[in-house]
C-alpha cells in the first residue's frame, strides 16, 4: 500500500513510533504535513490481575486473561497508564487524512502496530512504515515506501505472549507455596537460573588438584634487540618422551584423567631442576608456521552486549539502554538484530574509512560478505553499524560519556571488519637436555609476529577470561636453528593448581543462552535484569553469583517440572514458535499440547501441531494441580557436612544443626552475601558458633517480666515476655513492650538497663505554649522529636534521654530543613549517566549507599560496595531502577495540619483572609478536632 494521491497533494498524517525520543528526532525529517506522537510502549496487554478482566469473564479467564478453553483466546485491557496517551492518540487520529504506524520492525514492534489498529479503529488509510536507522533518508524513503501490517509476526508474537503467561501464572504460585512468596518462574528465566546454579554445584563439587612443572630461561650468548631478542623462556614439555601435566589432564574430582602423562608433584619437580643445574642444552627443532586473522562479523545483539561486558563493563540492560540512545537520536542503526550483514551503503561508507583513515594498503580487493543471520533469526536486520551513508566518526559525533563509548566500539567494529587479515608468524622452539640422572627432557616455547596487522590497526575483540591473551598480542622469539646450543640462565620449579570453572558473567552468560538456542537476543538483557532483581543472583564484581533462595526454587523445578527447564526442550520450544512464526505450524494446536497435553480436551489437535517429535509437549496443567508430592521442607535444604544442613526459609537463608526443640539444636543465619561454594562446613561452624536467638538480659523490675534481646529480620531488637494468661486479642488485649537496637549497640553487649531505657521511649520530653506534646522517639531513621505532625532529627542517640523541653522548643523554632539535613559530600563520583546524561554519584542514605543522578535513586544490591562499584554498574542500577518506573503510592488521610499550614499562608498573601488566620490559630489549639473534621472530609 502506498500513499494515496490525494494525502500527496495535501493533508495531514499522524506518525505513531514507541517512545518520544524518536518521534522528535523523526519530527525533525518529516514535512510540516506531518505529526508524530508516541505511543509509549505498549498501550495495551494481558491484565496483570483479576481486577482488570472485564466483568463478563469469570472461573480461569480471570486468573490467567486468557481463554484457555476457546482457542487460548487472550484479553487484552488498555493499561491504565496508558488511557490518557489512548485518548490523545484518538484525538489526533481524528483531525488526520492518514495514519503511518512507524514502531520497530521486529515482532514486539508489529504487534505494538497491531494494537494501536485495534485500539484506535482507523477509519482513514493505515499505513506500516518501517526503517532500521533514523536517518533524513530513511524516514523519508520509509513513508515513499510503507507496507502491510504482517499478521504472521504478530501471531507469532501473541503466541509467546500467551505461552509465558501460561508458564508463569501456573509455575510461580508453586514457587509461593513451597518456597516463598513473591517469587517468580519464566519460560527463559528460570532456565537462566539453572545454568547459573549449575555453575555453581560445579564449583561446590570441584576439589583441586595440584601439580608442578619447570620454567627455563636460556639465553643464545649473542646481544639481541626489539626483533631479535637475547633470550627466550620456556615450559618443561616431556621427560623421556613423556608429557608432563597440565591443568587440563585433571577432571574435577582433582583426580588425572588422561592416562601416560607424568604428574609431578614438588620434590619431583625440585629434584629435576637441581638435576639440571650442569645440563647443556640445544635447539632440538624450531617450527614455523604461516599466521592469519581474519576480522570480525559487525555487531549483532548479543555481540555487542558480550563486548560492551568485556571492554566497557557494562551490563546487558544498560547496553540497551546505551544503544537505545544512539539508535534514537540517528547514530547507529536498530539495536536488536540477529543479523551480521551490511547493506551495499554502510559498506561503501566503511570501505571509504578504511582509505581515508589507514590507507589503501588495508582494504581488501572485495567487500567482505557475513553469513546473513543465526539460527531462526526473526527479522531481516541489518548488523548494529553506525547510521547513514557516510559514517560519522566518533569526534565528529559530538557524543560524551557512555554513548561516545559504545558508539565509538560500533564504529571501530563495523570499520574494521571491512579491512585486510592481519598476518605474520607463528614459532615453536624445542629444547632438549639430558638431566644429571640421564633422563632426556624437553622445553617447549611458542611465539606470535605479526608483520602486518590489517584490521587490528582497529580493533581487537576482548575476552571473557581476564588472563586470556588477546588476538594483537605478540611473542617475539630469538632467531636461532636446530642445533644452536643455549645456556640455562635459569631453571625454576612452579608449582600450579587447578581452579573450578568460572562463574558466568553477563557477558558469558548471553554467549552460553545464544549458543544452546535459549530465549532470543532481543530478550536477554531483561532476562539477566529479572534474576537479579528476583534475588535469584547477586554480582560479586561482575561475576553472578546464585543465592541460596535460587538453590531452592531450581531443585523444586528440577524435581517436579524437570522439562520446563530442560534445555534442549527449551530450545526446541524456541523452534517451534519460529516455525509457527512461518506458517510451518498453527497456534492453537500447539498451545493446546503444551497446556493439556496429549489428553487434553476433544479437538486439541494435537496430531496438526506439525511438530515431528510431538510427545515432547505435555500438560502444564497437570504438572501444577498434583502439589501434594512437594515436599517444601526437602526442596529447600541442602546438606553441608557433620551434620550441618543448610535451609531456605520465609525470611533467607539459615544453617541448621540437630532437630528443633531437642536437645543441642544449634540454628544460625547465613549472610545474604554468601557464595554458596563459601558455605563449607568450617564455616557452617563459624556461624553455628556465634551467638544467635534470644538472650536472656533479666527481669523488669516494675512489671516482673523478663527481657530478652533478639536478631529480627529488621535488625536487632529488645522485647519483654508476657505471661502466658495475658490476653492476647480483644480490647484488652496486652502488647509486648518492643524496641531496636541503636546502631551503637550489639546483642552480645546490650544490658538490662539499655534494654529498659530503650523501652521507655517514646519519652514526652513536654509540652509547647499551645500544649502540643513534644515526644522523643527512636525511628527506623534515628532519634527524632516528634510535636503533632512535625519531626525534627536528633544528632545523637542520648539526646532521646538528656534532652530537655527548652532545647526542644530552640530546635523547633528554627526554620524546617527539607530533605536530609546538612548535604553530606558523595561517598563516590562515577561520571555522567549515559540516560540522563547527569553526574551520578554514590551517597549514604537512609538505607546504605546508593547512587543518584539527581532525579533516579538506587540503592546498592549485595555484592556491590562503595569501594568496587564501577561507574558502568551504576548506570546500570540507575537503568533498572527507571524501568521499574515510580512507585505506587497509598492515599494518606491529609493531616489536620497541613490544612492550617495551607491556610497559614494564604492569610500572609492578603490581609482579606485574616479570618483564615484565627481558624489556624484554633486548629492549633484543637488538633484532634480538626483532624476528625479534616478526615470526615475526605472523600472515600
Amino acid at each position: 500500500m502506498s500513499p494515496t494521491s490525494e494525502t500527496a497533494q495535501g493533508g495531514r498524517r499522524l506518525v505513531i513510533v514507541e517512545s518520544p525520543a524518536k518521534a522528535k528526532t523523526i519530527k525533525g525529517y518529516l514535512g510540516p504535513g506531518y505529526v508524530v506522537e508516541a505511543s509509549v510502549g505498549h498501550i495495551r496487554d494481558l491484565p496483570s490481575g483479576a481486577a482488570e478482566v472485564p466483568e463478563k469473564y469469570t472461573g480461569e479467564v480471570r486468573r490467567l486473561g486468557v481463554d484457555v478453553e476457546h482457542d487460548f483466546q487472550p484479553i487484552y485491557v488498555v493499561n491504565s497508564d496508558k488511557k490518557a496517551q489512548v485518548k490523545k492518540l484518538k484525538d489526533l487520529l481524528a483531525e488526520s487524512d492518514e495514519l503511518f504506524l512507524a514502531t520497530d520492525e521486529d515482532r514486539e514492534g508489529e504487534a505494538i502496530a497491531w494494537h494501536l489498529q485495534e485500539v484506535l479503529k482507523p477509519k482513514v488509510p493505515v499505513h506500516r512504515m518501517v526503517f532500521h536507522e533514523i536517518t533524513k533518508d530513511a524516514i523519508q524513503q520509509a513513508v515513499r515506501n510503507p507496507r502491510e501490517l504482517n499478521k504472521r509476526m504478530v501471531d507469532a508474537q501473541e503466541t509467546r505472549r500467551i505461552l509465558d503467561r501460561l508458564y508463569g501464572y501456573e509455575v510461580s504460585p508453586v514457587l509461593w507455596k513451597k518456597v516463598m512468596r513473591g517469587l517468580s518462574a519464566g519460560r527463559v528465566q528460570s532456565v537462566a537460573t539453572r545454568l547459573v546454579v549449575e555453575r555453581e554445584r560445579e564449583r561446590i563439587a570441584f576439589r583441586s588438584a595440584e601439580y608442578w612443572d619447570l620454567t627455563g630461561t636460556f639465553s643464545t650468548g649473542r646481544a639481541g634487540d626489539s626483533s631479535d631478542p637475547s633470550s627466550l623462556v620456556a615450559r618443561l614439555a616431556t621427560v623421556d618422551g613423556k608429557r608432563v601435566a597440565q591443568g587440563r589432564d585433571f577432571g574435577a574430582d582433582g583426580q588425572l584423567k588422561t592416562a601416560n602423562v607424568l604428574h609431578l608433584d614438588e620434590e619431583k619437580a625440585r629434584a629435576l631442576a637441581a638435576s639440571l643445574a650442569d645440563t647443556r642444552f640445544a635447539v632440538r627443532s624450531v617450527e614455523s608456521k604461516p599466521y592469519r586473522r581474519s576480522p570480525y562479523a559487525p555487531f549483532r545483539t548479543t555481540t555487542l552486549q558480550q563486548e560492551a561486558s568485556r571492554k566497557l563493563g557494562f551490563g546487558a540492560k544498560a547496553t540497551m539502554q546505551v544503544a537505545q540512545k544512539l539508535y534514537e537520536n540517528g547514530f547507529i542503526t536498530y539495536m536488536r538484530t540477529d543479523s551480521t550483514v551490511l547493506s551495499d551503503t554502510a559498506v561503501s561508507a566503511a570501505r571509504a574509512q578504511v582509505t581515508q583513515l589507514y590507507g589503501a594498503e588495508y582494504l581488501p580487493e572485495k567487500p567482505r560478505v557475513y553469513a546473513g543471520k543465526v539460527k531462526n533469526a526473526q527479522e531481516a536486520h541489518e548488523a548494529i553499524r553506525p547510521s547513514g551513508d557516510r559514517f560519522r566518526t566518533p569526534a565528529e559525533t559530538g557524543l560524551t560519556g557512555d554513548q561516545f563509548k559504545l558508539y565509538e566500539l560500533i564504529w571501530k567494529r563495523t570499520v574494521a571488519s571491512q579491512m585486510k587479515d592481519a598476518t605474520g608468524n607463528s614459532v615453536t622452539v624445542k629444547i632438549a637436555g639430558a638431566a644429571a640422572d640421564g633422563r632426556d627432557v624437553e622445553f617447549s616455547a611458542s611465539g606470535k609476529t605479526i608483520t602486518f596487522h590489517g584490521f587490528m590497526k582497529a580493533y581487537v575483540e576482548g575476552a571473557d577470561d581476564p588472563n586470556a591473551e588477546l588476538d594483537d598480542r605478540e611473542r617475539r622469539l630469538p632467531q636461532v636453528a636446530e642445533g644452536d646450543a643455549l645456556a640455562a640462565e635459569e631453571i625454576t620449579a612452579d608449582g600450579h593448581a587447578t581452579k573450578p570453572p568460572a562463574r558466568y558473567t553477563e557477558a558469558s552468560l548471553v554467549k552460553e543462552l545464544e549458543e544452546r538456542e535459549i530465549g532470543r537476543p532481543s530478550t536477554y538483557a531483561s532476562i539477566i535484569g529479572t534474576i537479579l532483581d528476583r534475588g535469584y543472583v547477586f554480582k560479586k564484581g561482575t561475576a553472578l553469583v546464585p543465592s541460596f533462595l535460587s538453590f531452592a526454587v531450581v531443585n523444586l523445578l528440577e524435581k517436579h517440572f524437570g522439562r520446563l527447564v530442560d534445555y534442549d526442550f527449551t530450545a526446541r520450544m524456541e523452534d517451534d514458535l519460529d516455525r509457527i512464526a512461518r506458517g510451518e505450524a498453527q497456534a492453537v494446536p500447539w498451545l493446546k499440547r503444551f497446556y493439556f497435553g496429549e489428553g487434553g480436551p476433544e479437538g486439541s489437535g494435537a496430531a496438526d501441531a506439525g511438530n515431528g517429535d510431538g510427545d515432547h509437549l505435555g500438560g502444564l496443567k497437570e504438572l501444577v494441580t498434583d502439589l501434594g508430592a512437594i515436599d517444601a521442607r526437602e526442596i529447600s535444604s541442602f546438606p553441608v557436612g557433620a551434620g550441618i544442613v543448610l535451609r531456605v526459609g520465609r525470611y533467607g537463608p539459615y544453617v541448621e544443626r540437630g532437630e528443633k526443640d531437642q536437645e543441642g539444636h544449634q540454628r544460625a543465619d547465613v549472610p545474604d552475601d554468601l557464595a554458596p561454594d563459601e558455605l563449607t562446613v568450617e564455616h557452617a561452624e563459624e556461624l553455628l558458633a556465634k551467638p544467635s536467638g534470644d538472650f536472656e538480659l533479666g527481669t523488669d523490675p516494675v512489671s516482673g517480666n523478663e527481657i530478652v534481646a533478639k536478631a529480627g529480620r529488621y535488625g536487632p531488637y529488645v522485647t519483654e515476655i508476657l505471661p502466658e494468661d495475658a490476653p492476647k486479642t480483644g480490647k484488652n488485649a496486652v502488647k509486648p513492650r518492643t524496641a531496636s537496637l541503636f546502631k551503637s549497640m550489639s546483642l552480645d553487649t546490650v544490658t538490662l538497663e539499655d534494654a529498659l531505657k530503650l523501652m521507655s521511649l517514646p519519652r514526652v520530653v513536654g509540652t509547647d505554649a499551645e500544649g502540643v506534646e513534644i515526644t522523643a522517639q527512636n525511628g527506623r531513621y534515628g532519634p527524632y522529636l516528634k510535636k503533632g505532625t512535625d519531626s525534627r532529627s536528633l544528632t545523637e542517640e542520648e539526646q532521646l534521654f538528656t534532652i530537655t523541653l527548652e532545647e526542644a522548643l530552640a530546635i523547633y523554632a528554627q526554620p524546617k530543613q527539607r530533605g536530609r539535613a546538612a548535604a553530606k559530600p558523595p561517598l563516590k563520583e562515577l561520571g555522567n549517566d549515559p540516560v540522563s546524561e547527569k553526574p551520578v554519584v554514590v551517597k549514604d542514605g537512609r538505607f546504605g549507599p546508593y547512587v543518584t543522578d539527581g532525579e533516579t535513586n538506587a540503592t546498592l544490591r549485595t555484592g556491590d560496595s562503595v569501594e568496587t562499584i564501577t561507574p558502568e554498574r551504576g548506570y546500570e542500577l540507575l537503568a533498572e531502577k527507571r524501568a521499574k518506573g515510580p512507585a505506587k503510592k497509598t492515599a494518606k488521610k491529609a493531616p489536620a495540619k497541613k490544612t492550617a499550614a495551607k491556610k497559614t499562608t494564604a492569610a500572609k498573601k492578603t490581609a482579606a483572609k485574616k479570618t483564615a488566620a484565627k481558624k489556624t490559630t484554633t486548629a492549633k489549639k484543637t488538633t484532634a478536632a480538626a483532624a476528625k473534621k479534616t478526615a470526615a472530609a475526605k472523600p472515600e
